[in-house]
């Protein structure tokens, strides 16, 4: 890699949010999927939980890989499979949902732990997924529409969020630690590397000063001849 190559990679690893995330309910549009991950990534965001079908994931994906390759889409059957290890671990669920008692988005503190849950553009958040929330938002209208196609929604609330998290600090200094941190920077500089690692089950190479692989011939010899390391990797 050159070496611009490698700062703009750490520039952004350093900027990543572990504790910002979205939660996609049935929003079966792969154009909206997609959006949604880019705006995920423009603000930072590590990874998506999208509540979706498989056939649906498939083509998402087919459409997304741009994006998909530096933002993580966790993928779901139920909500409450995604949802629930998220307050487990202490984070406020947030619906995009026009409720009475829905708060002004701009009223909301994304500095804390926050996912941001999104429903299918015509039908919304289910209403089992309006109990299990911990607060709705919505976003002030004042013209004659009275909501914004979902993938819209996303990067408004995302972007406040990007903003609060700036004026308080949290993207001057790495937030992520150091494991995963390392693991994101080989994948994204060495995608095929990697993927012939996780497909094998075999541990990433080390990297050089440079961030390239040291000596590759000797590390492929010892592939070939099963004497590298084994490391179980999520292939998702």
């Amino acid at each position: 890699m050159t070496p611009e190559r490698i700062a703009r990679l750490r520039q952004v690893l350093d900027r990543r949010q572990p504790d910002l995330t979205v939660v996609t309910d049935f929003v079966h549009k792969q154009r909206n999927l997609s959006a949604i991950v880019r705006n995920c990534d423009a603000a930072g965001v590590m990874d998506v939980h999208a509540v979706i079908g498989e056939e649906d994931y498939r083509a998402f994906r087919g459409t997304a890989m741009g994006s998909h390759h530096w933002v993580e889409v966790r993928r779901y059957a139920a909500l409450e499979q995604a949802a629930q290890p998220l307050q487990a671990a202490g984070y406020q669920l947030l619906a995009a949902h026009l409720s009475e008692d829905a708060l002004d988005y701009r009223d909301i503190d994304y500095c804390r732990p926050t996912a941001v849950l999104l429903g299918a553009e015509r039908r919304g958040v289910s209403a089992a997924a309006e109990r299990q929330v911990d607060a709705c938002v919505t976003i002030p209208m004042v013209g004659m529409v009275s909501s914004l196609n979902v993938s819209v929604a996303a990067g408004i609330i995302i972007a406040k969020a990007q903003r609060q998290r700036q004026l308080a600090g949290m993207y001057d200094r790495c937030r992520i630690d150091e494991q995963t941190y390392q693991r994101l920077f080989f994948e994204w500089g060495h995608p095929a590397v990697s993927l012939f690692c996780r497909e094998r089950g075999l541990r990433y190479p080390p990297l050089d000063e440079e961030g390239e692989i040291e000596e590759p011939s000797r590390w492929y010899a010892r592939v070939r001849a099963g004497l590298a390391p084994v490391e179980e990797h999520d292939c998702e």
